[in-house]
């Protein structure tokens, strides 16, 4: 039997609907920007795997560092204990993170750094005896699957069934240049109107919102606004991190840092599941006390494992050399370069990109998990190409270490889809 219908008996698959989607396909090996199925077909992962693997996969100096690791310490309790690859990564990443950026808890992915931030902010408040209920997001936002970033995340179509449960948000449109001062004016109300603890942003870059970019001089506002009124401020960086919109982070383009950055994905160059969230002194500094009760009280079991920290150290590593920095400029300028080629075509109604990551909307309608969406996803692998578009966005976020040429035969395989939609 295949690994797809062996796949049947047992498993559960995300964001699947098994009626109508009964097969998975197969992988069994990936090296570089390559995924190999069962039949030996190969793929260009044009989504580094949902944006982990930036420096393509079993990257062997990230593998090799990790073994090397598991010789050593492989797991350990993170309360009351600490190991060098946990504390080396802390004196790395706070190197490249903004300058604000301090402290480090550990969790195991984005949805839980999420919900670590929101439960740091509303804890803080609560520390000082001020309780606030109320948290703030954009409309369209995406966080995670857990129910803090569930609540803070506005698309319906994974959020439906559990709307009733959720945390108090209030929901705010993403600025777009023509109406900032509406967007800050609508923020100054509700933190008038309620008790606001935070507000939470994925900035620049909303990722399950199919790319949606928004202008960087409006949210500059926002957070303004936020500081004015002690309303913290967390940075959703699981998919923008680690140098995809062109800066080490997102935040690094804007003059106001957050209080919070979740991080995940690319952390541990999709080699193993971590996450991070950091945030300044000044927080620490609120569960710092002799009251016991005033700690964090949050924990996970692999918290800090040494092994995905010591892949986040080489990938780190890695992102700060010569090689990968200059290949990245090449994917920038080579997007540029098939931006120019494909936006006037009469089936795209527009396109957008920051730094490496590049999107084009269909000029047609969609639903998000459609027939035609599945005839493009078909598309895109029968040519040997992984893309996943997101209703009529079809997006490339390829990893670092592509090649010009594998770059264009994904240009190839979206221009031929294009004349596939005609």
């Amino acid at each position: 039997m295949t690994l797809q219908e062996r796949d049947k008996a047992h498993l559960w698959h995300p964001l699947t609907q098994h009626k109508v989607k009964p097969d998975a396909l197969g992988i069994t090996k990936a090296k570089g920007v390559y995924l190999y199925d069962e039949h030996g077909k190969e793929y260009i992962d044009g989504i580094a795997s949902w944006y982990t693997c930036m420096y393509g996969h079993c990257n062997p100096f990230i593998t090799e560092k990790v073994a090397q690791q598991m010789q050593t310490l492989d797991q350990v309790v993170f309360a009351g204990f600490t190991h060098e690859p946990a504390v080396k990564l802390s004196e790395a990443l706070v190197s490249i993170l903004p300058g604000n950026q301090q402290k480090l808890f550990f969790s195991e992915n984005g949805s839980t750094a999420v919900d670590v931030a929101i439960k740091m902010a509303f804890q803080y408040h609560f520390n000082g005896g001020d309780k606030r209920d109320t948290l703030i997001a954009f409309e369209d936002g995406f966080h995670g699957d857990t129910f803090g970033a569930m609540s803070v995340s506005s698309l319906s179509v994974y959020n439906g069934p559990f709307e009733d449960f959720f945390l108090k948000v209030i929901r705010i449109p993403t600025p777009d240049g023509s109406n900032n001062a509406d967007v800050v004016e609508r923020l100054k109300q509700v933190i008038a109107e309620n008790k606001v603890a935070a507000f939470v942003y994925e900035p620049l870059v909303q990722g399950a919102a199919a790319m949606k970019m928004y202008d960087l001089n409006g949210l500059q506002s926002l957070l303004a606004c936020c500081k004015e009124n002690d309303v913290l401020t967390i940075a959703d960086e699981v998919m923008t991190g680690f140098g995809k919109t062109g800066k080490n982070f997102a935040s690094e383009f804007l003059e106001i840092k957050p209080d919070f950055i979740c991080m995940s994905k690319a952390l541990t160059a999709g080699l193993l599941p971590m996450a991070i969230t950091s945030c300044t002194q000044e927080i620490y500094d609120a569960f710092y006390d002799d009251d016991i009760a005033k700690g964090f009280f949050h924990g996970h079991t692999y918290t800090a494992n040494p092994l995905a920290c010591m892949a986040a150290l080489a990938g780190i590593e890695l992102l700060a050399s010569e090689d990968v920095q200059g290949n990245i400029q090449m994917v920038v300028e080579s997007h540029k370069e098939f931006d120019q080629e494909i936006k006037t075509h009469p089936k795209v109604a527009g396109t957008r990109q920051q730094g490496v990551i590049y999107a084009l909307d269909l000029n047609i309608k969609m639903e998000r998990y459609g027939n035609l969406r599945d005839m493009l996803f078909k598309h895109f692998m029968d040519q040997g190409v992984f893309l996943r578009p997101l209703g009529n966005t079809i997006y490339i976020l390829a990893p670092y270490t592509i090649t010009k040429k594998e770059l264009e035969k994904i240009y190839d395989s979206i221009k031929s889809a294009l004349d596939l939609v005609l």
